[in-house]
This record gives structure tokens, C-alpha cells and sequence, in this order.
């Protein structure tokens, strides 16, 4: 089963008895967005309070570090969704959003039919697939089954061990200007893990906001990688999140999922670490 998912697609699994589709999203206006418009039964969650666990030090974690695994196969379940489940996630920024990181939480605990709703709720009302503010009641289910995260991780440590050996590669997904160190939105210091090379998020996405073809995709990043082996390959972004987005594409194009630094720059800047920059003299 491919990771992303058409609209087109979409419309045929309809009426699928095992099909649960979410909307996962951030920001204090998520909720209430969700509740004025939101695909046909379904149903919600929030990055923050569902698949994270904001610490009170991101210097311990970053701003958006996993939660407990037991506690995330609680909020999976409430949601209905079992082993057995199709779920179908979206969002409203093109899978850059919550959607990405939910697809890869729901991949790293062993959950095979999951996937992103390519455009997301743009390229569904633009292809007029059912939308409404009604209320939608979830199904809860008996706790998903699961021990420990499956997909590959990498901690502070690793990153600050192989950044610079040519045997590995860490990739920044953020944009370039924040890479370069022109300024910095969300963290305290500005720029960049020495050694890591940018490849934005955003370059995943053709210019109507759908995902490039996993050939595309595919030959981006084999480009990228080169000989650097499958599993010397880390992503991070700054929080743990759209990082995922990559990881989606990857996966897109039919290659290795790399790991993920959940920690990412909101925990790398606050430790005291090596900080470079791009910035013009």
C-alpha cells in the first residue's frame, strides 16, 4: 500500500467498513477549523496534546517529543482504530502539517494501511468530495497492541557523532533561510547542525501543493544520498515534525525510511552544541 493516497482513491474506499479517516493538525484554531469544516466522518487530533508529550525543558526532548507509547495506543484506540484498520489522514498544508508525523507514528508501531491524502482538504473540495461540520463519535476499541517504536530513531548524541563523518548524513528539512541562520521563528539561536546538509520539506511538493510522482521523488533523493548507506541516514526538522514529511516522501519513492531525530533543532540548540551558519559576510 502506497503512503499517500488519491482523491479520486479516496472516493472509491468510501463506504469501507474498516476505513477511519483523521484530520491531524496543530495550532490553537485546529479544533475549531476541524469543527467548521472537516472531510465526511472524520474525526480529530491535535499534534500537541495527541501525538506529543510538550516537555516543560524542550532542551530535554525538543518542543514536540513522542509520547508514551502506551499512551499513544490509548488515543489511537479511542479513535476506533485497531490492527485491522485503513486509516486516511489529511491535513490543510499539504501533508506538513500533524498528518505526516501521524502517519509515521502509526508506521513506527507496526500500522501497515495507513496513508496521506494527497493535497489534503484543499484537493478534496476542490474535487468536490463531501465536506460538512457535523459532529463525528468516534468507536474506541480495545488498546492497540504494541511494545515498543518499530521505524528508526536517532538521539543528540548519534547526531553529534556522525554529522560530520562522510559515512553519514544528516539531513535539515526546514527551510533555507532558517538553515542558513537568517532568522529564527520558533527556537532561541539560529542556523544549523554542522555538517548537515538542506534539503527543504517544501521540494517534496509540486506548484499546486500535491506531492512530485514517486519517480520524481525517487530520483531527488537518490541523488541526494549517493553511496551514504540506508542506515546512516538521519532527518530532523525543528521539532520532530514536518521532518515526517520527508520521511512520507521517501517512502513515496519506495525507498528506506531514514531515521528520525525526533529532538531535531529546538533540542540541539538548547544544549550548548556546535551551531553553523550560511550567512553572507
Amino acid at each position: 500500500m502506497r503512503p499517500i493516497i488519491q482523491i479520486d482513491e479516496l472516493f472509491t474506499l468510501r463506504d469501507a467498513k474498516n476505513l477511519i479517516i483523521v484530520y491531524a493538525s496543530s495550532g490553537a484554531d485546529a479544533f475549531s477549523k476541524y469543527q467548521a469544516k472537516h472531510l465526511d466522518g472524520s474525526l480529530f487530533l491535535d499534534l500537541n496534546k495527541d501525538l506529543s508529550e510538550i516537555p516543560e525543558d524542550a532542551s530535554k526532548g525538543g518542543r514536540h517529543p513522542l509520547p508514551k507509547i502506551e499512551n499513544f495506543a490509548k488515543t489511537i484506540s479511542v479513535l476506533g482504530i485497531s490492527p485491522e484498520s485503513h486509516v486516511v489522514i489529511y491535513d490543510d498544508k499539504g501533508g506538513a502539517n500533524a498528518s505526516a508525523r501521524f502517519w509515521w507514528m502509526l508506521r513506527a508501531i507496526g500500522h501497515e494501511k495507513v496513508q496521506v491524502l494527497n493535497g489534503g482538504i484543499q484537493e478534496a473540495e476542490k474535487q468536490k468530495f463531501p465536506i460538512n461540520s457535523e459532529s463525528v463519535q468516534p468507536h474506541s476499541t480495545a488498546a492497540y497492541p504494541v511494545i515498543t517504536w518499530k521505524l528508526p530513531m536517532a538521539e543528540i548524541k548519534e547526531v553529534e557523532r556522525v554529522s560530520q563523518d562522510a559515512e553519514h548524513m544528516v539531513v535539515d528539512v526546514r527551510t533555507t533561510p532558517r538553515y542558513n541562520g537568517e532568522f529564527e521563528p520558533l527556537d532561541l539561536v539560529a542556523g544549523h547542525i554542522p555538517g548537515a546538509v538542506n534539503t527543504p520539506f517544501t521540494e517534496n511538493l509540486d506548484n499546486s501543493g500535491l506531492f512530485k510522482s514517486p519517480q520524481e521523488l525517487k530520483e531527488k533523493y537518490n541523488q541526494l544520498f549517493g553511496d551514504v548507506p540506508e542506515e546512516n541516514r538521519i532527518f530532523h526538522c525543528g521539532s520532530g515534525v514536518t521532518a515526517c514529511h520527508s520521511l512520507l516522501a521517501i517512502a513515496y519513492a519506495g525507498l528506506e525510511i531514514p531515521k528520525l531525530y525526533v529532538g531535531s533543532w529546538s533540542e540541539w540548540s538548547r544544549n550548548d552544541k556546535a551551531i553553523a551558519t550560511e550567512l553572507k559576510k
